[in-house]
C-alpha cells in the first residue's frame, strides 16, 4: 500500500494493519530477525488483542533468540496465566532471569523483578533469599530502576538474620539514590535519616531540602493521576 494511510476509512486501515502482521511474521520466522518477533508480539497484543498468538511469539523469541524484552514478556505474562501460558512464578523467575542478563530496554525491570521474587520468596522452595534479593537489586539500581535502590535501603535498614547486618550508612546511599531517580519514599527516609543522623552526621539542611523534594514529587504524582483521570 503506497501513500499515507486514511485512517478514517476502516478498509483501509484494515488492510494496512493485515500487511503489517505479514510484515512481522516474515521478519520474524523468515529473516530470524528478534526485533521483528518483537514487533509481532506487540501487534498481536496491541492491535489485535490476542495474547496467545502473542505468548507463542514471545515463547519463541525468548527460547529461541534470547531476546530480553520477550523474556520479559513472556515472564510477565506466566505471572497471571495470561495468553494462556501457565500461571507459574518459577518458570516467570526464569524468563526474568534470562532478560535481566541480556541487554535490551527491559533488563533493569527484570532484573527487579528477579530481586523481588527472590526477597518474598515466592519463586524459590526454600522461601526467600535476601543474598539473591540484594545482587538482582543491586544490578537493577546499577541501571537507574529506582524501586530497587529504594528496596536496598529498606534491607539495610533492616539487616537479616541470615547474614545481612543492618547498615545505615549503606541504607543512606541507597536511599538517596532512589531519592536522585525521583522515589518519594527515597526521598522521605534519605530526609529522615539526615535528620537523625543515621548513617551520616546530622545535617537538617539537606534533611529539609530531601524533604521538599519528596513533597514535589508527591505533587507531581498527584497532577499526573488527576491528568490520567480527566
Amino acid at each position: 500500500m503506497a501513500g499515507l494511510v486514511n485512517f478514517e476509512d476502516e478498509q483501509e486501515v484494515k488492510q494496512f494493519l493485515d500487511h503489517l502482521e505479514v510484515q512481522y511474521s516474515f521478519q520474524c520466522y523468515k529473516e530470524n530477525d528478534p526485533e521483528g518477533c518483537q514487533r509481532l508480539s506487540d501487534y498481536f497484543e496491541g492491535v489485535k488483542k490476542n495474547y496467545e498468538s502473542a505468548a507463542k511469539v514471545l515463547k519463541h523469541n525468548c527460547e529461541s533468540n534470547g531476546h530480553g524484552e520477550s523474556c520479559y514478556k513472556l515472564g510477565a505474562y506466566h505471572v497471571n496465566g495470561k495468553g494462556g501460558v501457565t500461571e507459574c512464578l518459577k518458570t516467570a523467575y526464569s524468563c526474568f532471569m534470562r532478560s535481566c542478563h541480556a541487554t535490551g530496554k527491559k533488563s533493569s525491570d527484570a532484573c527487579h523483578n528477579v530481586g523481588l521474587l527472590a526477597h518474598d520468596g515466592r519463586a524459590h522452595d526454600g522461601g526467600a533469599d535476601v543474598a539473591v534479593a540484594r545482587q538482582y537489586y543491586e544490578k537493577a539500581c546499577g541501571g537507574g530502576f529506582a524501586a530497587s535502590c529504594f528496596n536496598l535501603s529498606a534491607l539495610f535498614i533492616e539487616g537479616n538474620a541470615k547474614g545481612l547486618a543492618p547498615d545505615m550508612k549503606q541504607a543512606l546511599r541507597y536511599a538517596d539514590r532512589a531519592c536522585e531517580l525521583g522515589h518519594v519514599w527515597g526521598c522521605a527516609n534519605a530526609s529522615r535519616m539526615y535528620k537523625l543522623g543515621h548513617g551520616t552526621p546530622k545535617d537538617e539542611k539537606k534533611a529539609e531540602q530531601l524533604k521538599e523534594r519528596a513533597r514535589a514529587l508527591h505533587g507531581l504524582q498527584k497532577d499526573q493521576q488527576l491528568k490520567f483521570g480527566e
